[in-house]
């Protein structure tokens, strides 16, 4: 289970959740609260939609996730669907997972302006 200490905007009150992927929707995972099955957020890798993806994680949160090397962290990003024919992902609240803690937060990036809160997906 990933844990999230400070939660994420909107659910600072939900700590836990689950990374599921069926490799039918590759490249998209499902973030999924732990106590609710109906509360989940649709996620992707970034660089799965924009290869040169490189946010720049302040020294404070690389404290908080105890990262110690780029390798640690796994990046995902919020992806929001509106209608049938249009999705966006945000690339300014990338959520950082350490890969061996399980210990996550979603962060601003230092380079934020860098980068689209609805980047288009096609």
């Amino acid at each position: 289970r990933i844990q999230f200490p400070l939660g994420l905007l909107g659910f600072e009150q939900i700590k836990e959740y689950e990374l599921l992927a069926d490799p039918a929707e590759e490249p998209f995972m499902w973030l999924q609260m732990v106590n609710s099955t109906s509360q989940s957020f649709l996620v992707v890798p970034p660089t799965t939609i924009v290869p040169d993806y490189d946010p720049e994680i302040s020294p404070e949160d690389v404290a908080f996730l105890e990262l110690r090397e780029p390798g640690d962290a796994l990046l995902v990003n919020i992806v929001t669907l509106r209608g049938r024919q249009e999705a966006t992902a945000n690339l300014k609240g990338p959520i950082v997972i350490n890969r061996h803690t399980l210990i996550a937060k979603q962060v601003i990036p230092l380079n934020v302006a860098k980068y689209s809160l609805q980047f288009p997906l096609e």
